[in-house]
């Protein structure tokens, strides 16, 4: 009874061990983190807004070039925005990725230390 109470008291240590680090860490990195939030909001931002003014620049130089009942410069903004979507969504889910990595290396080498 005692070597039970004993491993969930260990157990109940090395959690509260690893949340005392983490937090630790979060402080110390806190304005890195802010400045990384930041850049992030800033890329994903640029990565819509460049595509949809290109589409929309092309779309309305083939208006005034060739004009027609179909409007260019909407299907061409609107195809810019869709591409632009698809960037930003492919940068986030790739800094995820990098954190979740990050995270899991840094479990992994806590529960090393334990």
């Amino acid at each position: 009874m005692k070597r039970n109470y004993r491993e969930v008291w260990a157990g109940f240590i090395r959690k509260i061990a690893a949340k005392e680090s983490r937090k630790i860490r979060a402080r110390r990195d806190k304005n890195q983190i802010i400045w990384f939030g930041l850049g992030l909001l800033g890329l994903v931002g640029w990565s819509v807004v460049t595509p949809t003014l290109l589409g929309t620049a092309l779309g309305v130089w083939i208006d005034t070039q060739f004009p027609s009942r179909v409007s260019w410069t909407l299907m061409l903004m609107f195809g810019g925005l869709i591409l632009g979507c698809l960037n930003a969504w492919h940068w986030v889910s790739r800094e995820q990725a990098q954190m979740e990595k990050m995270q899991n290396k840094e479990s992994k080498e806590e529960q090393k230390n334990e």
